[in-house]
């Protein structure tokens, strides 16, 4: 082989062709483009705890709202004549509730306390999995309202665990109502929407 051939190489020797450069090996530890940054993966867990919180402070305003709604109201309306607030279509009068809406379970005071206990159950189950803020507004209303109601079951006559809920907005051909009861009702209405949509509480949207 002369020289020439040896530089440049001819198609029959086995050095004709270079060799295929090698690809580098991916570096320990190195992040590939589909791996969240740091950041990313910090932001997730902050996501959710942004999300409980405000669950909690919706329930905490419902709540609040509608025991300081249930202590004026027996303060100044109990045993009193109604107030008109829209002529006949609306208005304020208190009435003592053992029952749900109508009065139908009067003598099941105790199951609805159940009920009451059980939802805020499953909501507490239900926040630990909440990146939805929509979701968690449902839920807080859910928890709010719960929660107001639970407290007249445990805490007004004739008893422990069988109380008689405040009630004391009074629509026309409607039964009367608290705003414990308006916060389920939208709690309720608002989580129908939301699963109408496809939105998890995880924050998941699934489309058809």
């Amino acid at each position: 082989m002369t020289e020439a051939e040896r530089i440049i190489g001819t198609p029959d020797s086995p050095e004709a062709g270079a060799a295929e450069p090698e690809k580098p090996e991916k570096a320990a530890g190195a992040a590939s483009p589909a791996d969240p940054s740091p950041e990313e993966a910090a932001a997730v867990p902050s996501r959710g705890r942004r999300r409980i919180v405000v669950l909690f402070a919706v329930a905490a305003l419902a709540y609040a709202l509608d025991l300081v709604s249930k202590l004026i109201v027996v303060a100044k309306l109990e045993h009193r004549d109604s107030i008109r607030v829209l002529g006949d279509w609306l208005q304020l009068e208190v009435i003592r509730n053992p029952g749900a809406a109508w009065g139908i379970g009067e003598a099941f005071t105790i199951v609805f306390t159940l009920i009451a206990a059980a939802v805020i159950v499953v909501i507490a189950r239900l926040a630990k999995k909440l990146y939805s803020t929509p979701w968690a507004i449902a839920l807080g209303l859910l928890l709010g309202g719960a929660l107001g109601n639970l407290t007249d079951r445990i805490f007004r006559a004739p008893g422990v665990f069988e109380g008689a809920v405040v009630d004391f907005i009074a629509p026309k051909n409607y039964p009367v109502f608290n705003l414990a009861d308006s916060a389920i009702v939208c709690g309720g209405i608002l989580i129908v929407l939301l699963s109408f949509r496809g939105i998890d509480p995880d924050g998941t949207v699934h489309k058809d």
